[in-house]
């Protein structure tokens, strides 16, 4: 996966110098196009196993859950898996988030996540694979205090005794967010001992929380990188801060610069992130609104240099990114699916709680229907806020006539918009909360096959047609007027495009192809 926009985030002006010469000035940096990880990336983690690096992030509520990302430049990302391919584990139902990725010493790759604990709290849990790549095996929650637990990091103190550490999400019932420590066995499969706060919510700039801790140790030092205050949907706040002890279970101090990564003109709420260390420079993988597009697009994988100055705080730099359009490497994000594997691409997501029922064969997609909320569906991120989404339906007048299939930009099963064929009718209609209110709708054409169409501008405006030969295209509505998609996206996820059916369950729907097409 390369990069789709260009730029960094804006950094907080230095107050002191940093050492002018250093043995990291002299080894070349890489050469960053942010995102690195374009598309709906939140929280990323990193791990270096060998020569190869390995990333996660969060998924919320779609699976597959947590994709696995390998690299050997920290710029060319290749999806390699996930997590959970099929189902997610049985303790937890929704918000997979925060995956830490961390390969150690027994040879062994562990990620610890976060997730709702079925009938109970946000809870921290961990799984395990004797392979990066997986597969993982799970071992259920190992804390959930009653307001929540998420973010956890694990890290040995200076005497190499292993803690897990983790936010308490106080936040989601206007409390404090007291980060927390606590020692872990060996197995990293319970917490042993007491736990002890760390450090919490006290500096103005950081508002209600702070969260997504990661740590590293540095020349006598251990750094807490974290973000706070508020970190998703058009309001957010979010920015990056760091604190830093002699001892893992502190003294704390936090930076009195903080904070140190903040937005600017391309790049927007940066933050929840990984320190890594390659060819002796230094990097953070965060995520961050790319500011034209912002939700929709959703949080992206961005790469920032730092260095560490002669005081021995980190100090992001402001020339470490190519200041260069956006989306001018837009390209680089098409997306084109035949369906002629023996499975789907690994970039197609569902909805967690209800996956679709599908199958490949022939060069074609069969998708069951469903009764409920939208319908069945399969989405694909988006990249960009300006695109092309087009897909074949074959044979439309075949379905029952309670039965429509076609093309939908969604949310969430319960915030879609879409075009689609069914009962001798091309409808274009929403949902919208969960309730549903047709927009348009005109004849269905006879043909073997109707080709549909969606064009998105802005973000969240849409514009959506149909062909019967994919050359002569009518906008539905006649007028053309672009369609406000601006309730789609949830608070903490992008939007996906994609496809849907929506009847009895005995209902299918077969597509030929799907498209998708960005434009700077």
């Amino acid at each position: 996966m390369g990069g789709a926009l260009l730029a960094s985030c804006q950094q907080k002006p230095a107050t002191e110098t940093t050492a002018a010469t250093t043995a990291a000035d002299s080894v070349r940096a890489v050469s960053i196009t942010n995102p690195v990880l374009p598309g709906d990336f939140p929280d990323p983690s990193i791990t270096k196993v060998g020569d190869t690096y390995w990333a996660t992030a969060t998924t919320s509520n779609w699976a597959p859950v947590f994709p696995l990302l390998k690299s050997k430049n920290l710029q060319d990302w290749e999806l390699v898996g996930h997590v959970f391919p099929q189902q997610p584990p049985a303790w937890a139902d929704y918000y997979f988030w925060a995956p830490e990725i961390s390969h150690e010493e027994d040879g062994k790759t562990y990620v610890f996540y976060t997730a709702h604990k079925k009938n109970g709290p946000l809870s921290v849990g961990v799984a395990s694979a004797d392979n990066p790549a997986g597969p993982y095996t799970d071992h259920g929650p190992l804390v959930g205090q009653s307001d929540g637990s998420i973010d956890a990091f694990p890290m040995r103190d200076e005497n190499g005794k292993l803690y897990l550490i983790w936010k308490e999400d106080g936040n989601s019932e206007n409390k404090p967010t007291p980060i927390w420590a606590q020692p872990l066995n060996d197995a990293r499969t319970a917490l042993v001992g007491e736990k002890q706060e760390l450090f919490r919510n006290t500096a103005a700039w950081e508002g209600n929380l702070v969260e997504g801790v990661s740590m590293v140790r540095h020349e006598g030092y251990f750094y807490a990188f974290y973000a706070a205050n508020g970190c998703c949907g058009q309001g957010c706040t979010y920015a990056t801060g760091v604190a830093r002890a002699k001892s893992l279970l502190g003294p704390w101090e936090k930076y009195a610069q903080n904070p140190i990564l903040t937005k600017n003109d391309t790049w927007t709420c940066p933050g929840h992130g990984t320190p890594v260390e390659y060819n002796g420079r230094w990097y953070f993988l965060h995520h961050a609104y790319a500011t034209k597009g912002f939700e929709n697009v959703g949080r992206q994988g961005v790469l920032s240099e730092f260095r560490w100055t002669k005081s021995g705080w980190p100090e992001f730099l402001t020339d470490h990114s190519v200041p260069a359009t956006q989306l001018a490497d837009a390209n680089k994000a098409d997306f084109t699916d035949e369906f002629n594997g023996a499975a789907l691409a690994p970039t197609w997501q569902w909805s967690v709680t209800e996956k679709p029922t599908f199958s490949l064969a022939g060069g074609q997609l069969r998708l069951a229907a469903r009764p409920d909320h939208s319908g069945a569906l399969l989405g694909h991120p988006t990249y960009t806020p300006a695109y092309t989404v087009t897909t074949t339906l074959l044979n439309p007048a075949a379905l029952p006539a309670t039965a429509t299939a076609g093309l939908t930009a969604l949310g969430d099963p319960d915030n879609t918009l879409a075009l689609t064929a069914g009962g001798g009718k091309l409808r274009l209609w929403q949902e919208k909360q969960g309730k549903q209110q047709t927009l348009a709708e005109t004849a269905l054409p006879a043909g073997k096959s109707v080709q549909l169409r969606l064009q998105a501008q802005n973000g969240n405006q849409y514009t959506f047609a149909w062909s019967p030969d994919g050359a002569t295209w009518h906008t539905l509505p006649a007028s053309g007027t672009p369609i406000d998609g601006a309730y789609l996206p949830p608070w903490d996820r992008g939007v996906r495009v994609g496809l849907l059916v929506r009847g009895p369950a005995a209902a299918t729907a077969v597509f030929d192809d799907f498209k998708l097409d960005n434009q700077p």
